[in-house]
């Protein structure tokens, strides 16, 4: 048992920065503010294929613009995020939320690849309001309610991400692509005037006197000072590892024999993930009580038993919704609790503290998607559309008897030595 659980995650906030409480109205329309922004990153990946035919861009192409987007969104996370500990929060978000609409304006009026490529460049960079958010209801609520505060701004960015997907499809089924995009802009629109009248101003920034360039190298600096940082980032780089290659790879053994079932089946999974959300909240307040290591462990469990659960999907499907619901509740816990603890340890830092924590989850979410590709390539997916070869056991077991096939009359016997030493004969396996 470390420190970390004989007192609450939320210790008292030091100067200026002390917290003055978050209401529930407050808090739920940050959550809806931070939902709205992660769901305009996401909007992307059921419209390719429409963006690829009205813009004339390759199929092969197309996925540049999810590729862009992150790179966007990787930007932000190191030269705006920061920004929170030297400016007015409130100005910051509302800006930031304003600039999104006119990025998603450029993106649902692009007539041109280029164009497009580059308004996904400024929606990924302006999506990080989520992060500036988060640091700022961590500094408004008072030091026992941070972690319930977090899990609550938390449960909005689950939902955006889970509805982010259907909402794009059906729109697009009714308007086109450039739709959504639109809706979204004018969504935006109207939360940032909202934020403009209900938001204070946030506490005189503590790093008044620092340079931006300095800010920049002070969030690096940070990993080097808190222990806990360090900790933290390597445990947000493993479990959106895990999570990206179960998602990754997931899809393969679902949409082939003898499952067979289409991708907007597969994607309703997702809708399983609301479990998480409801874990955010409840990770907070277990984070609030000094539970937070406790937590983690616990946590971490349920997200290793979720492959065991995984693993008896030979036996039905709905283990893996059983699955995905374990993996989404460790995971969101483990997320909050260590957003929880690392803004308690410097809350003056906190929007360096939450950007230098999510560049971890970037990385980790690229490299379990791309180690998953990899796998799946090498050893599991066979050329020519074959069924995945590593879920022949469960293809066999599930799926229906194949019909018999002629044999093929056997060509020569083959000569083999046997454990004595003695030379047999057998037929070849038909």
């Amino acid at each position: 048992m470390t420190k970390d659980d004989n007192a609450p995650a939320g210790s008292a906030m030091a100067g200026d920065a002390t917290g003055r409480g978050l209401s529930g109205a407050m808090a739920l329309l940050f959550a809806l503010a931070c939902g709205l922004s992660v769901a305009n990153i996401y909007f992307a990946q059921p419209l390719l294929d429409a963006m690829a035919h009205d813009l004339g861009i390759a199929p092969a192409a197309i996925g540049m613009v999810v590729t862009f987007t992150q790179i966007g969104y990787a930007l932000g996370l190191i030269l705006l995020v920061p920004l929170g500990d030297l400016a007015d929060r409130r100005r910051l978000i509302v800006g930031q939320t304003a600039l999104s609409a006119i990025a998603l304006i450029i993106v649902g009026t692009a007539s041109h690849a280029a164009v497009l490529f580059a308004g996904m460049v400024l929606v990924g960079l302006l999506a990080v309001v989520v992060q500036v958010l988060v640091a700022f209801a961590a500094t408004l609520a008072t030091p026992d309610g941070r972690g319930r505060a977090i899990g609550t701004v938390t449960s909005g960015v689950v939902g955006g991400i889970l509805l982010a997907r259907f909402v794009s499809g059906a729109l697009a089924d009714i308007g086109g692509w450039r739709l959504v995009y639109l809706v979204s802009a004018g969504l935006m629109l109207v939360m940032a005037a909202l934020l403009l009248c209900l938001l204070s101003g946030s506490p005189k920034a503590t790093k008044a006197g620092l340079s931006y360039p300095s800010l920049l190298r002070s969030t690096a600096a940070l990993f080097a000072e808190e222990p806990v940082l360090r900790e933290r980032a390597l445990f947000a780089f493993l479990i959106f590892a895990d999570l990206n290659v179960f998602w990754t790879s997931i899809v393969l053994p679902l949409s082939a024999p003898p499952f067979a079932l289409s991708h907007t089946t597969i994607g309703l999974l997702g809708i399983a993930g609301f479990a998480g959300a409801l874990a955010a909240r409840n990770a907070g307040r277990l984070a609030d009580l000094g539970w937070a290591q406790r937590t983690t462990g616990l946590s971490l469990m349920l997200m290793l038993g979720a492959w065991a659960v995984f693993a008896c999907l030979h036996v039905s499907p709905w283990f893996i919704v059983a699955g995905v619901i374990m993996l989404d509740l460790g995971l969101q816990a483990v997320h909050v609790t260590s957003q929880s603890l690392i803004i308690a340890a410097r809350p003056d830092a906190a929007s360096r503290l939450v950007g230098g924590y999510m560049v971890f989850y970037s990385i980790g979410s690229a490299v379990g998607g791309l180690a998953s590709t990899m796998m799946s390539a090498s050893a599991c997916w066979a050329p020519e559309s074959a069924p995945p070869r590593c879920w022949s056991g469960s293809s066999r077991r599930a799926g229906p008897r194949r019909q018999p096939v002629a044999r093929r009359r056997p060509s020569r016997r083959r000569k083999e030595r046997d454990w004595g030493g003695s030379m047999r004969y057998r037929l070849p396996a038909s």
